[in-house]
């Protein structure tokens, strides 16, 4: 844990409410409005993540962990950071899938471009049918340029989600280093714990190999629990 997540603050409220307001769900505390570091009103599109982040605020104790409130966070960049600049978010989701972790294999050992293949083509193939958006793959890292319109597919796609569930999707596409992986799970094909073994395929091969590292298993840990809530927070908005 960072010394900015171990920063806390005294409780200064009883009671974390919703309350709907011009089509929007606002969450008040002691019946005032949240607010974003920018300052403006923290409202959200649906009931269900209104009450996600309202309970965030009702199960602190006398002590609050800011790092403890995922939701209120993500729904802050939301609405500072994605919402007035939605078409660079967009672009840079598809700059993930420009240089997609799915499309790199190892040439060797075998049993790993194997497992890989086993992992990612379903995937691919998933991407190809929903979007008509067919990905090369290589081997190695030298880049493989993508084809236009399989990005343009991928680009649209995206950029009809509005900033809250894209603020989620980034997360996840920055999480697992594949906007594909992050697609596929949104779309149902994986579920959260099959997205992020496949996103971590050539991690869990050097584990077996070598050992795991428990400084490098933690943090694993740690982004995977974002991950569930990123995904959750995508679900709800």
């Amino acid at each position: 844990m960072t010394a900015s997540e171990q920063k806390t603050l005294k409780r200064f409220y009883k009671t974390a409410t919703v309350a709907e307001q011009d089509g929007a769900f606002q969450i008040h505390l002691d019946g005032r409005a949240i607010k974003t570091p920018a300052g403006h009103p923290l409202a959200v599109p649906t009931r269900g993540l209104a009450d996600a982040i309202a309970e965030e605020w009702n199960s602190q104790g006398e002590t609050i962990f800011p790092h403890s409130l995922f939701f209120t966070r993500l729904a802050n960049s939301a609405v500072d950071a994605v919402a007035p600049r939605e078409a660079e978010v967009v672009d840079e989701i598809a700059s993930f899938a420009a240089s997609d972790l799915l499309c790199y294999r190892a040439a060797f050992p075998a049993a790993l471009a194997a497992r890989q293949a086993e992992c990612w083509n379903p995937v691919l193939a998933f991407i190809r049918e929903r979007y008509g958006a067919t990905f090369e793959i290589t081997e190695g890292v030298g880049h493989v340029a993508q084809l236009p319109a399989s990005l343009d597919a991928i680009r649209n796609a995206v950029a009809a989600w509005g900033p809250f569930r894209l603020a989620a999707l980034h997360m996840m596409t920055t999480l697992t280093g594949s906007a594909l992986l992050a697609l596929a799970h949104v779309d149902g094909f994986l579920d959260v714990a099959a997205t992020w073994s496949a996103a971590h395929v050539d991690e869990a091969w050097q584990a077996v190999q070598w050992g795991e590292d428990f400084e490098a298993a933690e943090r694993l840990r740690r982004r995977f629990e974002d991950f569930g809530k990123a995904s959750r927070f995508f679900a709800l908005g």
